[in-house]
């Protein structure tokens, strides 16, 4: 039973105006055909939002910023704390060179005096001065242990997010 070529036409003609009386409704239910003024409110609308989220993008890098400059305000507060250690140690260092020169001091007038103890005194001035190397290489080993942990730490704060 094939259709004739008329009923072929007039299927197509009432598929035709169906689909042109419903497609503006199908368009708005897809929201592709929405009128321009709606699609551009919605635009303006979408727009306002992204500024506002780059606004407060903006405001939370400053404070990161904020942050990171109170945090470095820490780490040289720390630095010039551990200056005046060093400065307090180094004191102390002057203190203890000004005894071992009175030491030696009197050791020169004993060494004059006592001529005969001589060798006993000698022994006294090696072990000082044995101390002495040992107190040198343990300054120079706390130095950098010291310089190593405070570069250690100032690299991890400045790594630290």
């Amino acid at each position: 039973m094939a259709l004739a070529q008329e009923d072929l036409n007039l299927i197509k003609q009432e598929i035709g105006d169906y689909v042109k009386d419903n497609l503006s409704d199908w368009l708005v239910e897809q929201s592709l055909g929405k009128p321009p003024v709606v699609y551009e409110i919605e635009l303006r609308e979408r727009m306002v939002r992204v500024e506002e989220e780059l606004k407060n993008q903006r405001e939370l890098m400053r404070e990161g910023f904020n942050q990171m400059e109170k945090r470095f305000e820490q780490v040289e507060k720390r630095f010039e704390q551990v200056d005046k250690r060093f400065e307090q140690v180094d004191r102390r260092f002057e203190q203890i060179d000004k005894r071992f020169e009175h030491v030696e001091k009197r050791f020169e007038q004993i060494d004059k005096r006592f001529e005969q103890i001589d060798k006993r005194f000698e022994s006294v001035q090696q072990d000082i001065r044995g101390l002495q190397q040992r107190m040198d290489s343990f300054m120079r080993w706390s130095f950098g242990i010291t310089m190593g942990t405070g570069g250690l730490v100032v690299g991890i704060l400045r790594l630290w997010p």
